[in-house]
């Protein structure tokens, strides 16, 4: 956001549960299409077209909104959407979902033994490396504990989107795909089969980045993502 106010009117919508958004009405159960409709009265102050920008959960919330919404968005900056939902319909090997799958429900057994603090050490170790959650500065676990909690209404959205993955063939729009060389085995298979599909994909594989990407190395991904808004 400093980086590009200078020279574009730049608008971040928490999603619900979020920064000072309202929480949803159920920890389990979501699809991102509320999640879309939240945030419209934001989008509604953009000029159009406009370019959503996103990293995991929000860049696939990114991902289907510019699908429904044709002409509105004019490109998309996408980190390692996961939409683990066109991962299931294609039938891929049981090692490639099953990790985050096992997460989520490891999550939601230390969530409802009152153990939110495991729940957000489960979940981020999962997707950063063993013992990351552990050697964040203790002033940072409140927030990410707090924000953990969403995790079982997270993963219902994202495994059960009903978008078929030939649909965002018709996303006849400039895509930055960014991913990271060292993520997870189920963000590798959903960039696989997206990025196959989008007709005007640019993919941007980060060598020493992972899932966290745009948190651990801000400046390399925000870079990447000022030029390509420079060229769209």
């Amino acid at each position: 956001m400093d980086r590009m106010s200078p020279s574009h009117q730049v608008l971040a919508p928490d999603l619900y549960g979020a920064g000072k958004s309202p929480q949803w009405s159920s920890d389990r159960i979501m699809s991102l299409a509320q999640e879309i409709d939240f945030i419209e009265p934001v989008l509604q102050r953009a000029a159009e077209p406009f370019t959503l920008v996103g990293h995991s959960y929000g860049a696939a919330v990114a991902l289907v909104a510019a699908l429904q919404q044709p002409g509105r968005v004019g490109a998309l900056a996408l980190y390692e959407p996961t939409l683990f939902s066109i991962a299931n319909r294609h039938e891929l090997p049981a090692s490639a979902i099953d990790g985050i799958e096992q997460t989520v429900e490891r999550c939601g057994q230390y969530l409802d033994a009152g153990d939110a603090t495991s729940a957000a050490r489960e979940f981020i170790d999962y997707w950063m490396q063993p013992g990351s959650f552990d050697a964040m500065p203790d002033a940072r676990k409140p927030a990410i504990v707090e924000a953990c909690t969403h995790t079982r209404r997270w993963g219902h959205a994202l495994t059960t989107e009903p978008t078929p993955l030939a649909a965002f063939g018709a996303l006849d729009i400039p895509v930055l795909y960014m991913t990271g060389m060292h993520t997870t085995p189920a963000a590798k298979e959903v960039a696989r089969l997206l990025t196959a599909v989008l007709p005007r994909v640019q993919v941007v594989e980060f060598e020493r980045l992972g899932h966290m990407g745009p948190v651990t190395h801000p400046d390399v991904v925000n870079d990447t993502i000022a030029d390509f808004l420079r060229c769209h």
